[in-house]
């Protein structure tokens, strides 16, 4: 037999089991409602006492349904704050993790109703909850959920916080894979930046580093998605795609190796290589939505990148005309547009018809880049080594003289 402890005010989860137990009979009729709701009651208080938390929690959550429906925004967040107090009463992190479970997912069932309400209760949830893995848990709901109750705009400033939580929650790869691509779409649905997408598509991929052909597989799809946002893009020039492998598996794949080609025409190659591509697959590149006059004006960009790289440091303006395929008094145009967009620093020379270029941007950074900025670091250290030498050099030559300068004083 069940000993129920008499307390001198009523505690807050028993408040709220009345109040919810009461709503849920109130068309009953007093005779009929009363039993239960005593009965509900009595049930709730023997939870308490033997200490059984996920069962309270479920015998509150009973109604939650009817609670959204008839209750103010103001008695639903009070009502729930609550509930998902209820996550820190017991002492074992497994039953706080379900107990976690329970509450997001009946807060879920329905994000078309108050959805931003429904957010910002899940949010509240993640704030009580300890354990690092409960918090993922209650994440990953709120990120569906803003997405299903079209509300992206309240979670979107979260993502500035992704590294940071990874380091807590310390998950799985499985798990970061799951949280890479759903953020993604939360990006894309928000019509976001296409660089912040295709930050977490990249991070996605990278994730299938050292795996089997089959696990791989299961990345085409997004491998895929990653190039042609990559693409579409008229903000993005550089990027590591072609080092990695789940990217890779398209060369040789035969639904998805045309557009592994079309991304080495993108990174390594100029625009005579694109218009070629063009001419052969102009219906392909019309399924993805990519328009003709866009890339060819990214491509043109590309390649004045690529002469800047591969030139001596003077770009002559008839090399520019021929390779970007454009007229003479179009050069110093396309020149200014990689100035704005930040690719390349030099200047004009219209006396001598030459682009001076002092720097340009990597259409990617892999092993080649690695080592030549390894070869830039060892010059540098070496020039600095000089330096410091000749400085103190100068300075014992320095001390020296005024030593010899003191002797002949005295």
């Amino acid at each position: 037999m069940t000993t129920v402890v008499p307390i001198s005010e009523e505690d807050p989860a028993l408040a709220v089991v009345r109040f919810t137990s009461e709503l849920a009979w109130a068309d009953a009729g007093a005779e009929v409602a009363e039993p239960q709701v005593n009965r509900l009651y009595v049930e709730a208080q023997e939870c308490m006492v033997m200490g059984r938390w996920l069962d309270l929690t479920s015998l509150i959550l009973t109604s939650a349904d009817l609670i959204f429906s008839k209750v103010s925004e103001k008695d639903l967040e009070c009502i729930f704050t609550v509930i998902c107090n209820l996550v820190i009463k017991p002492e074992s992190p497994d039953e706080s993790l379900e107990i976690s479970k329970l509450i997001s997912t009946k807060i879920t069932q329905q994000p078309d109703d108050r959805p931003a309400l429904r957010l910002k209760i899940l949010f509240n949830l993640y704030n009580l909850l300890e354990n690092p893995y409960s918090r993922f848990h209650v994440y990953m709901k709120a990120l569906n959920l803003a997405v299903s109750g079209k509300v992206t705009e309240y979670i979107v400033p979260s993502f500035k916080m992704i590294e940071s939580f990874l380091k807590e929650w310390n998950i799985g790869v499985q798990d970061q894979r799951e949280l890479f691509i759903s953020i993604a779409n939360v990006l894309k649905e928000n019509k976001s930046s296409a660089r912040e997408s295709f930050k977490f598509l990249t991070k996605y991929l990278a994730t299938f580093s050292g795996e089997d052909a089959y696990t791989m597989s299961e990345a085409k799809e997004e491998a895929v998605r990653t190039i042609i946002e990559f693409v579409k893009a008229p903000e993005m020039f550089q990027c590591d795609l072609l080092d990695m492998p789940a990217v890779g598996q398209l060369e040789k794949d035969a639904k998805y190796a045309l557009v592994y080609q079309l991304l080495k025409i993108f990174l390594p190659q100029r625009l005579d290589a694109y218009l070629e591509f063009q001419a052969a697959n102009s219906t392909l590149l019309k399924s993805y939505g990519l328009v003709h006059e866009d890339c060819i004006a990214k491509m043109r960009l590309i390649s004045l990148v690529d002469l800047a790289s591969d030139e001596s440091g003077e770009i002559p303006y008839a090399l520019i005309r021929d390779t970007l395929r454009i007229n003479d008094d179009e050069v110093e145009l396309w020149v200014v547009k990689a100035i704005t967009a930040k690719l390349i620093d030099c200047k004009m020379d219209q006396m001598n018809q030459v682009v001076v270029v002092s720097r340009c941007t990597e259409r990617a950074f892999g092993q080649k880049q690695w080592l030549a900025l390894r070869g830039k670091l060892a010059t540098w250290r070496g020039n600095i080594a000089n330096v410091i030498s000749t400085i103190q050099a100068n300075k014992i030559t320095e001390d020296s003289a005024q030593a010899v300068q003191g002797l002949m004083i005295r």
